[in-house]
């Protein structure tokens, strides 16, 4: 590397990472692009993300995982892949484009029999569940709407069991999540809706939290990081 160019990229530390790190992964790379040509965001996980969220599904030996935001299933493809060949994903999706798109990356991934994909509100999905009482979760990825943060935390609360482990993506929008009351944070129902998230995340007796800063590919963001107590 030509140091005399001046320090690296976000962007090109993320590549230098997944170089290092990270083996080869043709599906998921043909996912993404299965994904971006059907006309979804462009606002998945980045790829040491996922590896992330992967290892932490290992790390709680996290047998059922519960993702609010499905999207084109990258993210869901590798928490499937962190709960095992007998763990179970249950991933919410409103859009039904995204969730055919997601169901398909996952079988050619190798990974579909273990994803249940809930298409509609996830709200309505999250009633659902608690409906039908079920085993708890023991993991739960939110990225999903932000307007909805705090009603997805306190969900996932329900939905788990002391040790659930509960992540949120997106707490940081670049910084904007820290501004005065007459500024944009308080008219953007999105933003309003991050700092609800956080509202109960440090403010819940039963979570014990804490949050991260994060800048690569995706730019700068953050995600919050909780356990059931």
């Amino acid at each position: 590397m030509d140091s005399s160019a001046g320090p690296a990229t976000p962007a090109e530390v993320d590549a230098y990472l997944v170089e290092k790190l990270l083996a080869p992964e043709p599906d998921l790379d043909a996912g993404r692009v299965r994904a971006h040509a059907a006309g979804l965001p462009h606002i998945e996980v980045s790829e040491v993300q996922g590896k992330f969220l992967m290892l932490l599904a290992e790390i709680a030996s996290a047998k059922r995982v519960l993702e609010i935001g499905t999207l084109g299933g990258y993210s869901t493809t590798w928490l499937a892949r962190g709960v095992g060949s007998t763990g179970h994903v249950v991933t919410c999706e409103f859009e039904p484009l995204h969730a055919s798109i997601a169901a398909d990356n996952l079988a050619a991934a190798g990974v579909g029999d273990r994803v249940d994909i809930r298409i509609g509100a996830a709200l309505d999905t999250l009633d659902a569940l608690l409906a039908e009482d079920g085993e708890p979760f023991d993991l739960v990825f939110i990225d999903a709407d932000k307007e909805n943060n705090a009603h997805y935390i306190q969900t996932a609360i329900s939905l788990g069991r002391p040790g659930t482990v509960i992540v949120v993506d997106n707490v940081v929008r670049e910084g904007w999540v820290l501004r005065t009351p007459e500024s944009t944070a308080e008219t953007d129902p999105m933003l309003r809706g991050v700092r609800e998230g956080l509202d109960v995340l440090g403010g819940n007796p039963r979570l014990d939290a804490t949050a991260m800063q994060t800048v690569g590919v995706k730019g700068w963001d953050g995600f919050a990081l909780a356990v059931v107590r």
